[in-house]
């Protein structure tokens, strides 16, 4: 069953509307009669409450694509949810319109798009719990997909770090230099930058300034002060959050993605002052993170900035999630700690030659993906076709499975 007032609404509702003139008809609609926008906005609680108990990352709703269903994504895998209710294409519009707010819509409205972030009480007496959520249009519908952000801090001992890349990380060994997240999407990465955070939260006294797009776990501070910067609502981007930052007296500004060159430029200055920097990027090895920031910029600037990458980069984490034999997943990382050595190759542009620095740079906290799924593998936490299929080197993971 869906919205029970579907029928009166599309009695207001002419047939030849459609696209953003039948969402704006639907929202006028919703927002005159309060008990119809308040029942969506459960329906939504419940979708999201579902979500929860069924420990699920994602959810997807609606456009020609779900077929009326609601799509739950389970430790990797997505399907629809037959236990769920089927919702026409209007219901949908009506239940995502009722958690945005009216900036949200005007910005739906022109961009056919808009990213968010939810906080919603699932059960009274509860806190809030907290998603990301992304609005858009497809087939000229309106359709939302919504993750799920993990209120539960990982600790970072138990994220199999060695001890010489945590303390590069904390603040209290190391005041200055960048450190970078890597992974595709939906690997973990704002879970780790998040339990980076919460270390260096109780373990310093310090500023600890988050810009994100938008805003996930939200910090609580502890030792040090932490302020919650989200583009669109609080700065206009990342690049001008970065910046404003300088001024703002931190010791560690982390910045949710360098999506652009300008945003890069921003963060390796903000290293080069001295600062501890944390961001992501989209890459799934160390090497690819070096090529995709240097290749960002034109080549005459190319130079300039694989110098500055040398003078300021400490650490690059690439990780994934993989599926065990749990039916869960673990997680498999790449570390690089730069060492002399590494920022050589950096500035000599022999960046190819860092995997095997990588391989050999144990007694550093460094480890290829290969090594670390070799490693998984031999715990009995995953299979061999798990190891080859998300090598990065699939001839060098088959050498360490047929050697070992």
């Amino acid at each position: 069953m869906g919205l029970s007032f579907t029928p009166e609404m599309l009695v207001g509702l002419p047939e030849y509307l459609t696209g953003t003139s039948r969402f704006q008809n639907i929202n006028k609609i919703i927002t005159y009669n309060a008990a119809w926008r308040e029942e969506a906005y459960e329906h939504l609680r419940k979708l999201l409450k579902y979500m929860r108990e069924i420990d699920a990352s994602d959810l997807d709703i609606g456009g020609p694509g779900s077929n009326n269903n609601v799509w739950y994504r389970i430790y990797g895998i997505k399907s629809p949810n037959t236990e769920m209710p089927h919702y026409t294409n209007d219901e949908v519009t009506a239940i995502l319109l009722s958690v945005l707010s009216d900036d949200q819509k005007v910005l739906l409205f022109k961009n056919k798009n808009v990213d968010l972030s939810v906080g919603m009480v699932l059960e009274e007496g509860e806190r809030p719990s907290r998603f990301r959520s992304d609005i858009y249009y497809e087939s000229n519908v309106l359709v939302g997909n919504f993750r799920r952000i993990n209120q539960n801090l990982f600790k970072i001992e138990t994220l199999g770090f060695p001890q010489p890349i945590i303390q590069r990380m904390d603040l209290q060994y190391e005041k200055s230099g960048l450190i970078l997240i890597t992974g595709i999407t939906g690997s973990g990465k704002s879970s780790t930058l998040d339990s980076i955070i919460d270390m260096i939260n109780h373990n310093n006294d310090a500023h600890i300034i988050i810009i994100g797009a938008p805003i996930e776990y939200v910090h609580k501070s502890d030792r040090c002060i932490l302020r919650h910067r989200e583009v669109g609502e609080d700065v206009l981007s990342f690049k001008n959050g970065v910046v404003q930052a300088l001024r703002q007296d931190p010791d560690v500004i982390i910045v949710g993605e360098m999506r652009d060159p300008d945003t890069i430029a921003r963060v390796l200055e903000a290293t080069d002052s001295g600062h501890k920097a944390f961001s992501t990027l989209h890459t799934s090895s160390a090497v690819d993170s070096l090529h995709r920031i240097v290749g960002e910029f034109p080549t005459r600037e190319q130079e300039r900035i694989r110098l500055r990458l040398a003078d300021t980069l400490s650490v690059i984490l690439s990780q994934k999630l993989v599926p065990n034999k749990e039916g869960k997943r673990s997680l498999a990382k790449e570390i690089l700690s730069v060492t002399p050595s590494v920022k050589a190759a950096i500035r000599n542009q022999n960046i190819n030659e860092i995997y095997q620095m990588i391989t050999e740079g144990k007694k550093y906290g460094m480890i290829t993906l290969e090594q670390d799924l070799f490693n998984l593998f031999k715990k009995g936490e995953i299979t061999k076709e798990v190891a080859l299929n998300y090598s990065n080197n699939r001839k060098r993971m088959q050498q360490l499975l047929t050697y070992s």
